[in-house]
């Protein structure tokens, strides 16, 4: 065995990346993606693999695998039809919410329309109170009613979500077994099994999202596993999760709302991984392919992780990567509203028709239409030949949009890159404040298919400190499933006083989570292998709505050090709001602890130094900045540490086009990151690669 390969199924385009362990060397390859026959971009890719390296799928001993699945299916609302049962007099949880608009300063901004439709919505007689103890036991009738009235409306599912079934689920098990009984066509999900939390309709909606999306991910993995099994890969695969941790299928299956976010998870994993191998401390990831752009803050190689990340319209309460979607894609169709005004997004062209340029049938013009137009793209073919560039077509398409407005192909095409910046400008700018950064102090680290060709662009306007370009930037994501731990979250609700009552209990739930979460690893990965343990707890002042998250020392746990857990809350809570109180009453929510074991990571290969000047393949005439200019075009395999050029330059490589408009400079660091920059900076400032 010696391969290790990860993979990472976008909207556009399925990303490989492998790993040779017997010389620590990786291999990338990009094939088009198709939604239309899931399983087939991994049979060819693996094809390919064969054929352009000799990796043949018998020799592979370890695979990864990212989608967006999910996620997809949550924005565009094509999940499957569900129903909700809920305790009696609650069957208004969904609609309620938090009774929050999602734009505070739109006065006309209205909250999305629930996944679950109140037709669909069944009170179910029973009641268990906030200490978990079973007031009123199921009653059957009121189950075999709702459950007709469901299968009479068409749902393909069910949710059971009752009141403190975070404490004891027992009620929601024994509905899930009646309907198991009574209608055993249908999937039912318990809110107290996917994600035990307190605060009804954060248990709900993440349990909701669970149900609304598993028969599509059920059927996707099966065609996934399949597709593998054929191919003749001997081992099976494991996902990324939403947390940057991997697990198995089975596992993905039934709580398929822990991978909701797993392309996305994986390619900020694979940031901080080139974060940490090269020394960059302060970082953004911007992630940009077909359909969004994503940004993650990534300090000292660790990406932040929080909870409560939007997943379209809705918000889910599991542990995540915290990463903000911040605007369109590379794929982000324009148009021309109902008053003449040029638009980008949201709508995507995706892998199929794809931007014009592709020449797959787009007939609408995209943000890569547009750098196409401007003479930016086509000079050499993308996705590993996956995709040649018609610059004729995308000039064509342009032109439909340059008409009306009056002005020329070229400057129609730079107003819509400007658009679809000034988009990711606005929510960049507020991820920037929510996380008190200084973007002076920060470089992006741009990947995805998309995100060289804008991350200049963007990180000029932001004023930041530059812009890092990874040697394999389109294939980012797949690194990032292969390098990530095996990893899972488990929490306890405690709800009590912080005293030294409560840290009797906290110890004693410290405890079983830690039985639970070793009997995890061993019944998922069937062996007993390294791992590290790390406690936190969801703290707050008596009195407050919300909570913060406290990193624990065990041995404060161990040692019953309630001096040293208040210490640890109070200065939490400083560096978060800049102050605390020492002498107010606070209480502990949740206990949480996160089991993680090491996957191994190879390190990055060094490249040669040279003082040389950098040779051009050629050098052509593009729009650029409001003019018509001279471009240098570079090939990213020929240059070596050390080099420098200034733009406006294109750098091409196989996947994907990293564009440097004027005023910046470029320098290839020793890893063969190009370190992007403004042309002021001080290139001695840019210490990484000496």
């Amino acid at each position: 065995m010696t391969y290790r390969i990860g993979v990472d199924i976008g909207g556009s385009f399925t990303d490989f990346a492998v790993l040779d362990e017997r010389d620590n060397s990786i291999r990338t390859l990009k094939v088009l993606s198709r939604p239309d026959s899931p399983g087939s971009e991994i049979t060819r890719g693996l094809g390919l693999l064969r054929e352009k390296f000799g990796i043949e799928p018998a020799e592979v001993h370890y695979f990864t695998h990212g989608t967006t699945v999910g996620v997809n299916a949550v924005i565009q609302r094509k999940g499957v039809k569900l129903a909700l049962f809920t305790t009696e007099a609650f069957e208004d949880v969904l609609e309620l919410a938090r009774l929050k608009i999602p734009h505070i300063h739109d006065l006309f901004s209205r909250r999305p329309e629930p996944l679950i439709s109140r037709d669909r919505v069944f009170a179910i007689k029973e009641r268990t109170d906030g200490q978990g103890r079973v007031l009123q036991a199921v009653d059957r009738d009121s189950v075999i009613a709702a459950v007709e009235k469901a299968k009479a409306l068409g749902c393909e599912g069910i949710v059971v979500a009752f009141l403190h079934a975070y404490r004891n689920p027992s009620n929601e098990v024994q509905v899930r077994e009646m309907v198991a009984e009574l209608a055993p066509e249908m999937l039912t999900s318990c809110s107290g099994e996917i994600w035990p939390i307190i605060r009804e309709y954060e248990r709900t909606i993440t349990a909701t999202i669970n149900a609304y999306v598993q028969p599509k991910v059920i059927n996707y993995l099966g065609a996934f596993e399949r597709a593998l099994s054929e191919m003749g890969v001997p081992v099976p695969p494991r996902i990324t999760k939403s947390n940057g941790g991997v697990m198995g299928v089975e596992q993905a299956k039934a709580e398929c709302v822990q991978m909701i976010l797993s392309g996305t998870a994986s390619g900020v994993i694979g940031a901080g991984y080139i974060a940490d191998q090269c020394g960059y401390d302060k970082l953004l990831s911007l992630d940009i392919g077909g359909t969004s752009a994503d940004v993650a803050v990534i300090v000292e190689g660790r990406p932040e992780y929080g909870s409560g990340e939007a997943i379209g319209e809705f918000q889910i309460f599991i542990p995540s990567v915290s990463v903000t979607s911040v605007g369109q894609g590379g794929g982000s169709l324009a148009w021309i509203d109902s008053l003449g005004v040029l638009q980008v997004g949201p709508d995507s062209a995706g892998s199929l028709p794809g931007p014009v340029c592709y020449g797959r049938g787009g007939q609408q013009a995209t943000v890569t239409d547009a750098f196409a137009a401007c003479g930016l793209l086509g000079h050499g073919s993308l996705g590993y030949s996956a995709v040649s560039v018609d610059v004729e077509a995308a000039r064509r398409a342009v032109a439909l949009l340059a008409k009306p407005l009056a002005i020329s192909i070229e400057e129609t095409a730079e107003t819509l890159i400007q658009l679809a910046i000034s988009s990711m400008y606005t929510d960049t700018s507020g991820l920037i404040s929510r996380f008190g950064i200084d973007p002076r102090e920060f470089y992006f680290l741009a990947f995805g298919g998309a995100g060289p060709m804008m991350g200049c662009y963007l990180a000029r306007g932001l004023n930041m400190k530059g812009v890092v370009v990874p040697p394999t930037p389109g294939v980012l994501s797949a690194l990032g499933g292969l390098v990530a731990d095996l990893k899972n979250d488990f929490i306890r609700t405690l709800y009590r006083d912080l005293n030294t009552h409560s840290l009797t209990e906290m110890t004693e739930a410290a405890a079983q989570l830690k039985d639970v979460a070793e009997a995890w690893l061993r019944r998922e990965h069937g062996v007993d292998l390294p791992y590290s343990l790390q406690f936190s707890a969801d703290m707050r002042y008596r009195g407050q709505s919300f909570e913060i998250d406290v990193a624990l020392n065990p041995d404060w746990l161990a040692q019953g050090d309630l001096d040293a857990i208040s210490q640890a809350f109070n200065q939490q809570h400083l560096k978060l709001f800049g102050h605390c109180d020492a002498r107010a009453a606070m209480q502990i929510i949740n206990l949480r602890l996160v089991i993680s074991s090491p996957t191994s990571r190879p390190d990055l290969i060094k490249l040669p130094h040279s003082n040389a000047a950098v040779i051009p393949q050629s050098i052509v005439s593009a729009w650029v900045d409001g003019a018509q200019r001279d471009v240098l075009v570079v090939r990213r395999e020929t240059l070596l540490a050390g080099q420098r050029f200034t733009g406006p330059a294109i750098v091409s490589q196989d996947d994907c086009t990293t564009c440097i408009p004027t005023g910046m400079q470029v320098e290839v660091d020793t890893f063969g990151n190009l370190v992007i920059t403004p042309l002021q900076t001080n290139t001695e400032e840019v210490e990484h690669g000496y």
